[in-house]
């Protein structure tokens, strides 16, 4: 098998890469340089038709796409530690706070870099006005989240570390690379983000 990817501070191919740390699986990636364009080539669209990354290419030729199938993939063959969840509650928990973070933080983010960012100001028509209002977006989405930890339970889905932890924490480094750090007064935020970038994963 091999990735397909990026180097920080892409937050997908950084996801399967934590993914990979804390279950300490060795997998070989290729960074196919997004700013030369390298995911728009023909070659990496015959891998995934969408042109982005990352992609996990198994030996037979079968290529499978978006971070979180491609660590569902990977868990199967590596069990242990679980990072998906040890039963039906925790699984669900975890899928859950996937998707609220997806939604509620990945998408007004998504839509601030691609539309208020200098560094996309070439690759598309901006918005810019759009793009800023989800700056405030992001603020409250933050809030939401630091509310959310109001019971101080260590990690996001609970009491142990999952993947629900590696989508939020990717998603919120880059937030903050591009500009949207978390509120000052996010305090439980702010004690989550230092609990899982001390892991040596938050490296990968």
């Amino acid at each position: 098998m091999k990735l397909y990817g990026e180097a920080n501070p892409a937050p997908n191919p950084r996801r399967v890469r934590i993914f990979l740390a804390e279950k300490g699986v060795d997998l070989p990636e290729i960074a196919i340089g997004m700013r030369q364009g390298g995911h728009k080539s023909p070659e990496h669209k015959a891998r995934n038709s969408l042109g982005q990354v990352p992609v996990l290419e198994l030996d037979c030729g079968t290529t499978i796409t978006e971070s979180v199938s491609i660590c569902r993939y990977l868990e199967a063959l590596h069990p242990a530690p679980p990072l998906f969840g040890r039963d039906a509650l925790d699984q669900a928990r975890i899928d859950m706070w996937i998707r609220r973070i997806e939604f509620q933080l990945l998408v007004p983010i998504g839509m601030f870099w691609r539309h208020a960012h200098p560094f996309t100001a070439s690759l598309l028509q901006q918005n810019t006005e759009f793009g800023e209002s989800n700056r405030e977006t992001v603020r409250r989405a933050l809030l939401w989240l630091d509310r959310e930890l109001a019971d101080d339970r260590p990690f996001l889905a609970g009491e142990a570390y999952s993947m629900a932890d590696i989508v939020a924490q990717t998603t919120i480094d880059f937030a903050a690379f591009i500009g949207l750090e978390p509120p000052a007064e996010a305090g439980r935020l702010a004690a989550w983000r230092e609990r899982v970038g001390a892991r040596p994963s938050a490296g990968a």
